[in-house]
């Protein structure tokens, strides 16, 4: 089935490799799909880590603040 979504190859150690069959078997699904979806779950997790450090160097005391509701106007 041809698709328009580009397609990446990776190679897993053979532990890793069996561990997401493992995890694709107990939730009856793919071992693409459950490799998919363990990437996108990890780019999520940087994606949350660069924004809170951004924040927190944000962050400073004595630092303007802003009401929500000004912000948005």
């Amino acid at each position: 089935m041809p698709t328009n979504n580009p397609r990446i190859n990776i190679t897993f150690d053979e532990n890793t490799a069996k561990l997401i069959a493992v995890l694709a078997r107990q939730e009856h699904r793919s071992v693409s799909g459950i490799a998919k979806e363990l990437i996108l779950e990890a780019l999520e997790r940087r994606e949350d880590m660069f924004l809170s450090a951004i924040a927190e160097s944000r962050d400073t005391p004595g630092a303007k603040r802003v009401r929500h509701a000004d912000a948005w106007k």
